[in-house]
């Protein structure tokens, strides 16, 4: 017999069910990872699988993996690197690097089970470059550059199957910028959609609530670090500054977890390092600080899994 499914019920969340964050950068260059649970509860430190490094970026692909690419190393040197992310969280050892090498990038996912690198900086050369990511986890060449170039850019999906780039720093005469950049279902990169909100660079993103995504924190006008945010509809529509909560910081990180939520964690809180983390529930709402879990550092990649 089939179930009863109430007239007018919302249908569950999938996907997404816990989180990763990786990489970064402490007292020295790091590789360790630290798990995220359904709950949003951030796991103790797993040690170093593949090259360490930081200003890594990471997003989803096909149904439950993920995968985490980029950087700069201790060389040093920017690379294109790639470690695969199984969907029980395991990271894989090095896939060489496919497209130019650099730190400091964004991605998301789009397209249901794709995944896009896009933007970052060698300094002291900036790109808007993006790479496109198979629902198998094969990075693909470099595709020309949409948007003004920028690096400690942040990235987001939102809709069923589309994604934003956002905010980030480029050369004067503003560096600190707020465009964004859609993302379509095929991966194509629109051109500057006009800033909202304060302008800064080394936000964190993640999408919420299903079909809707957040920017928030990062550094804006005179080094100062903020914690405001900026909900993004799911028709990719960035709404003015929502009032900063927890840890003002930069070089932040995000993903989701339990369906439809997400979590911020980790970051520069204008000097030293932190762990913390906030939770962002289902209605875009960043609750306070959680107190931090593993190794505090900044400039790290993540991405949602299983």
């Amino acid at each position: 017999m089939f179930p009863i499914i109430p007239a007018n019920s919302a249908a569950a969340a999938t996907g997404n069910d816990e989180g990763i964050f990786g990489f970064g950068y402490a007292s020295t260059y790091s590789g360790v990872t630290n798990l995220v649970s359904d709950a949003g509860v951030v796991a103790t430190d797993t040690a170093a699988v593949g090259t360490a490094r930081y200003g890594v970026a990471g997003c989803e692909y096909g149904d439950d993996t993920g995968i985490m690419g980029f950087g700069r190393t201790a060389t040093p040197a920017s690379v294109a690197t790639t470690n695969l992310v199984s969907n029980t969280g395991v990271v894989a050892t090095d896939t060489a690097g496919v497209g130019t090498g650099r730190n400091n990038l964004a991605a998301c996912s789009y397209g249901d089970d794709k995944g896009i690198f896009g933007f970052g900086t060698t300094y002291p050369t900036e790109y808007s470059m993006t790479n496109l990511v198979s629902n198998t986890g094969v990075v693909a060449t470099d595709t020309t550059g949409v948007g003004t170039a920028r690096g400690q850019i942040a990235a987001c999906e939102y809709g069923s199957d589309t994604g934003i780039f956002g905010f980030g720093r480029s050369d004067a005469p503003n560096e600190y910028q707020s465009m964004t950049n859609l993302v379509s279902n095929a991966g194509v990169v629109a051109t500057d959609t006009t800033g909202v909100g304060t302008g800064r660079y080394g936000p964190g993103a993640c999408g919420y609530g299903g079909d809707k995504g957040i920017f928030a924190y990062g550094s804006h006008a005179g080094s100062s670090y903020t914690a405001i945010s900026n909900l993004v509809s799911n028709t990719g529509v960035v709404a003015t500054d929502t009032a900063g909560v927890g840890t003002v910081r930069v070089d932040t990180s995000a993903c989701e977890y339990g369906g439809d939520l997400g979590i911020f964690a980790y970051g520069n809180a204008s000097g030293p390092n932190t762990a913390v983390s906030n939770l962002v529930s289902n209605t875009g709402v960043v609750a306070t600080d959680t107190s931090g879990v593993g190794t505090a550092r900044h400039a790290i990649g993540s991405c949602s899994f299983n």
